[in-house]
């Protein structure tokens, strides 16, 4: 009886820490603000076949540079334009919004666990093996990220699975700063020292005790980090190091308009409009998380 009050007990409060985290999420403008573009996003790129108008590789050059329907005065036509190769721009964003989270995500499990565990590494052992790490740190960061991106994907090459590997594997630097902070705390408590204390092991008591705790910290620097991603493919993807043809990519669509922005602006336009809309977007549901998993700017309910 006592066991089953106990579970009972432990499923109302974990109902309870949901219904709070949905309230502040009504409350907070911006953060649900976030959370409908990027479910919104989402929704783009697993549904893109049957929301896509069009065939987004489709070519018709008697169709090129069409401008939006709206703006003839017409009820038909295409509903973003079209761009020098007549493919339609609204089919094209949808199927852009695929590689944008694929990126966006990958890249940042990529990086965020290889950062995570060098700064457990180094947290947690300190002496040289803190050493190390936060050296090559230092020497990552001597390095401008995106100088260092530009280099890897020349050697390598462009495509989807390269581009992931490449920002994650430039990208740990801040996790694993981050998280040697906060290990550098959290092991000198008196529930880590206790469990030292009793002869428990150094795995179990970095993966029982500290990662739980380092986790929301990741979250929410995971959560930025994937607009800074979404912002570095499209950078790549313009300058022609990222995302190649066939496959559609947002920053590809504002390299293909940037010739015709005097005299077609709607091909570049709506691209870089995606761009900001979704980074935002992440933005705001990032820094509303921050405000949710750090009890320390929780407001008192």
């Amino acid at each position: 009886m006592r066991q089953t009050a106990v579970a009972q007990t432990a499923v109302t409060a974990r109902k309870a820490g949901r219904s709070g985290t949905l309230r502040r999420l009504l409350r907070g403008k911006l953060g649900l603000a976030g959370s409908l573009i990027v479910v919104s996003v989402v929704v783009m790129a697993l549904f893109a076949p049957w929301l896509a108008p069009y065939d987004p590789a489709a070519l018709n050059p008697v169709e090129r540079l069409k401008p939006p329907f709206w703006m003839n005065n017409s009820l038909e036509g295409h509903w973003l334009g079209t761009d020098n190769l007549g493919r339609d721009i609204l089919s094209r964003i949808i199927y852009g919004a695929r590689v944008s989270l694929i990126v966006g995500v990958g890249a940042v499990l990529v990086s965020g666990i290889i950062g995570t565990l060098l700064g457990l590494l180094a947290g947690y052992y300190g002496r040289w093996i803190d050493a190390v790490i936060m050296r090559t740190a230092d020497a990552f960061y001597a390095i401008p990220s995106l100088l260092l991106m530009l280099v890897m994907l020349a050697v390598v090459g462009p495509g989807l699975a390269t581009l992931i590997l490449v920002i994650g594997l430039t990208g740990w630097v801040s996790y694993a700063r981050v998280v040697r902070g906060e290990v550098l705390s959290i092991k000198e408590r008196d529930y880590v020292r206790a469990a030292r204390a009793v002869g428990a092991a150094n795995m179990r008591i970095v993966l029982r005790h500290i990662l739980p705790n380092v986790l929301p910290t990741f979250i929410v620097l995971s959560g930025m980090n994937v607009a800074t991603t979404i912002l570095m493919e499209a950078s790549l993807s313009f300058l022609g190091l990222g995302i190649r043809p066939p496959d559609v990519s947002w920053g590809g669509m504002l390299s293909d308009g940037k010739q015709y922005i005097a005299t077609s602006w709607w091909v570049a336009t709506f691209p870089g409009l995606a761009i900001t809309i979704t980074v935002l977007g992440v933005i705001f549901l990032g820094d509303w998380l921050r405000d949710v998993l750090d009890p320390r700017l929780k407001s008192s309910e």
